[in-house]
């Protein structure tokens, strides 16, 4: 089961390089996501959103296989990857994967004019190596879907990791 972490920081430049060290971690196999994004607030109010996961592109290059495959047995395998390619993006932007944007929305509206939270859906990570490394960026933990216990812990392992 996959954890929902949200953490809102005072400006949009520090949850992109959240988001870049979180991907770094992923990289280094510490964390493992299954989405994230980051939602600002902007100076006008407006609610902005950056998702990790693209679902358009997917579903553009999907269709594009499929389509091309059912072109070559009409013998019209460039139109038949056209439509499959338009059609596959519409699907993929219809799409909603990971954390729910409705949702994401709704939370960023209690964010202030200029603000960011980064979402994190997290499937596994070792905690004691990653919050000491995302720790020095600041921010304060908005919403979680882990335990009242698990998430008073957490808390504790931020603010303990600040010094």
């Amino acid at each position: 089961m996959a954890n929902l972490i949200a953490i809102a920081y005072d400006d949009v430049s520090t949850a992109v390089d959240v988001r870049d060290k979180v991907q770094q971690l992923q990289k280094e196999r510490l964390i493992e996501l299954r989405d994230m994004a980051i939602v600002e607030r902007t100076m006008n109010g407006k609610i902005k959103m950056k998702q990790m996961v693209g679902t358009t592109g997917a579903g553009a290059a999907g269709g594009a296989l499929w389509g091309g495959l059912i072109g070559l047995i009409f013998f019209m395998p460039f139109l038949g990857m056209a439509v499959g390619a338009a059609t596959g993006a519409a699907i993929g932007a219809m799409s909603d994967v990971g954390v729910d944007d409705k949702f994401m929305k709704d939370l960023a509206e209690g964010l202030k004019p200029g603000t960011a939270a980064l979402f994190l859906l997290i499937d596994k990570s070792t905690p004691d190596k990653v919050i000491p490394q995302l720790a020095p960026y600041g921010g304060r933990i908005i919403h979680t879907s882990l335990s009242k216990d698990q998430e008073d812990q957490l808390k504790h392992a931020v603010a303990a990791a600040r010094g």
